[in-house]
């Protein structure tokens, strides 16, 4: 889990470097010439040619962070559960002419549901949800890619700066991106989002209808168990004294059989690994190999 956690970190420095590289990207190349001398007033950032490679690598790279840290959270929560667990002995103590009580049971919310999806499918919400996000951020508005747009148009090709006081100087402007090249990739790229986007709204629709299925069920479940209490309340007349002596030996036994349990239940939680997802087996392999050395 250590590893894991390293490897997490790493995922994240590797995204930082694409968005580090992304950010810089801009429209033109500014140069000014001063004595025949040619110098560099703006470095030229086009766009790189693999850009939605970039884009989709980085989204992949977060997603990967994303199931990992879901991995040791699940394991750690678990840890917390197990230790956390006290003893609840299962069967009611002894009341004269009392029924236990009805064992209700909780609806569940949209936690339950996204914990019914297979390890599969969270993981390609994990992927689709973080591809969708980080596309979105490139080309919807403010986005780098809409910011360029926007820019694009008002460039001119030729600028004038004062180096010497009073003295105007050209400065020769080469625009490295057009507006069609600019809007063909927004295309592709909003038509990719637009598909990312409809899988993620696939398996929210379909959490939100496993919980109200669900729901559904533990409704008429209770309706059945509360009916089920009051028939045993009318029923109930034991003799106390006997049964409650026998109730405590029996929970005595049961408190042993419950901490024997629990001590083993932590020795095998605390050696779970991770179960990689095939998708994200790539990412992690070389994330380790670099660990390694």
């Amino acid at each position: 889990m250590s590893q894991a956690q390293s490897i997490s970190n790493m995922c994240n420095q590797r995204a930082q470097e694409i968005a580090n590289k992304i950010g810089v990207v801009n429209n033109a190349e500014k140069t000014i010439t001063i004595g025949g001398k040619t110098y560099t007033e703006t470095q030229g950032m086009p766009m790189p040619a693999d850009i939605i490679d970039i884009i989709n690598e980085k989204a992949t790279l977060h997603a990967c962070q994303g199931f990992l840290m879901e991995a040791l959270k699940a394991k750690d929560l678990e840890l917390a559960r197990l230790r956390g667990m006290r003893f609840a002995y299962d069967v009611a103590q002894p009341e004269h002419q009392e029924a236990d009580e009805a064992d209700i049971t909780a609806s569940v919310n949209e936690e339950w549901g996204w914990a019914q999806l297979s390890d599969a499918e969270y993981a390609d919400y994990l992927d689709v949800d973080s591809r969708a996000a980080h596309i979105g951020q490139f080309i919807h508005k403010n986005g780098k890619l809409d910011r360029l747009r926007a820019e694009l148009p008002g460039i001119k090709s030729l600028e004038w700066m004062e180096v010497e006081n009073g003295k105007k100087t050209p400065v020769e402007v080469k625009i490295h991106h057009t507006s069609s090249s600019l809007l063909d990739l927004h295309e592709k790229l909003a038509l990719q989002h637009r598909e990312l986007e409809q899988r993620v709204n696939y398996y929210k629709a379909k959490v939100k209808n496993l919980v109200t299925v669900e729901n559904a069920r533990i409704h008429a479940e209770n309706m059945v168990k509360a009916d089920a209490y009051q028939k045993a309340q009318q029923a109930l007349d034991e003799q106390y004294q006997i049964a409650m002596n026998s109730w405590r030996n029996a929970r005595s036994v049961a408190a042993s059989q419950f901490e024997k349990e629990r001590e083993l239940a932590i020795k095998d939680a605390s050696a779970l690994r991770i179960n990689v997802d095939p998708r994200f087996q790539t990412v992690i392999d070389k994330f380790i190999v670099k660990s390694e050395d």
